[in-house]
């Protein structure tokens, strides 16, 4: 015969299990949603450092070409470099659209590994994009300051 105590005890324990049950589900969704925050955030990120490096392109090859209304072939292929950069951002956002709702957490964790693996290799071809672009603008300024000495 169930004593009193006996059932208080056994509901308690029912009561802690699906309380422990709750919280681990709580953890997962928590970490579940930081990854997809984290993915999508890394995806700006990357696309913004590919618009960055479009942009000084477009304009280290303004200040090098004769006529700057005519892209050289070396811009078009930093173009086609960029946009070919951009789409396959542009498939991994779809990606992440229709299947990281349904994504294990370990598909998540490799999509951002990507990304950031996407963003190392990134950043020091704009550093030294970045770095030559500076250079060529002193060169610049040097070449109009000595026409401007003759």
């Amino acid at each position: 015969m169930d004593t009193p105590l006996t059932l208080g005890l056994a509901t308690l324990l029912v009561l802690l299990a699906i309380a422990i049950a709750g919280a681990l589900v709580l953890r997962r969704l928590s970490r579940r949603n930081a990854s997809l925050r984290r993915l999508l955030e890394l995806a700006d990120r990357v696309e913004a450092d590919l618009k960055s490096c479009r942009a000084k392109l477009k304009q280290a090859h303004a200040v090098m070409s004769i006529n700057p209304d005519l892209p050289a072939a070396g811009e078009q292929e930093a173009s086609q470099a960029v946009d070919a950069g951009l789409r396959a951002l542009l498939q991994q956002r779809i990606w992440i659209r229709d299947h990281a709702p349904t994504a294990s957490q370990q598909e998540l964790d490799a999509a951002a590994r990507s990304m950031d693996q996407t963003r190392d290799r990134l950043q020091p071809l704009l550093q030294a994009l970045g770095e030559a672009q500076d250079e060529l603008d002193t060169a610049m300024r040097e070449h109009i300051r000595q026409d401007s000495n003759l």
